[in-house]
């Protein structure tokens, strides 16, 4: 254990102002998001920006391309969000079970054939956690922009897998990321589920 913070604090000294800077948004855009801020996006959009470069930097392929989908989502997730005159704003939503059960199918499909394509033209140790954290990350992420509250109970199991992924990979911070993710979707799903319930008794 004290190896670990002791590798942890030296990655910390190691950390360029970029991956910094990719972080601290990262961290505000999740806090932001659990209170519903629509700044949350342009927090995201910019992180995710840094993220691509970063990743393409160690060749975690994967991991980059789903960062340009988080680019792309940012952008429908701030407009998704915004509110837009004559038009309500978007109300939290619950989704129903079947629709669970065609994502986790869809979601274990898309695995296969990432880790087939993996396997295939890429070199990696985990590739099988690296694309289901990726494919779930997305469809979490899709939930996230139309305000469905189940996204956090996907960021519940996303996270904690990202975590053991990146401290498998020796990227310690980031996995105290992911941690921090974790406590956050909790806070997140109270919130949300908060502000469903006073909806809901209007």
């Amino acid at each position: 254990m004290t190896e670990f913070f002791d590798i942890t604090a030296q990655q910390f000294q190691q950390q360029s102002l970029l991956e910094l800077i990719a972080v601290a948004l990262s961290v505000l855009y999740v806090i932001l998001a659990a209170r519903q801020n629509i700044w949350c996006w342009p927090c995201a959009f910019v992180s995710t920006i840094i993220f691509v470069y970063l990743f393409w930097e160690v060749t975690l392929v994967f991991q980059m391309l789903l960062n340009f989908y988080y680019i792309v989502m940012a952008v429908v997730g701030f407009f998704s969000w915004k509110e837009v005159k004559d038009k309500p704003t978007l109300a939290i939503t619950r989704v129903d079970v079947r629709v669970h059960l065609l994502l986790i199918g869809v979601g274990v499909a898309a695995t296969l054939l990432l880790v087939k394509v993996g396997e295939r033209w890429f070199f990696g140790d985990w590739v099988w956690l690296d694309a289901g954290t990726a494919v779930f990350s997305v469809i979490a992420t899709v939930m996230t922009a139309r305000k469905k509250i189940d996204n956090w109970v996907y960021w519940l199991v996303v996270n904690p897998a990202s975590a053991y992924l990146m401290f498998q990979s020796g990227l310690y911070l980031v996995c105290l990321l992911m941690f921090l993710y974790t406590a956050m979707s909790i806070y997140g799903f109270l919130n949300w589920r908060k502000s469903l319930t006073s909806e809901l008794a209007v």
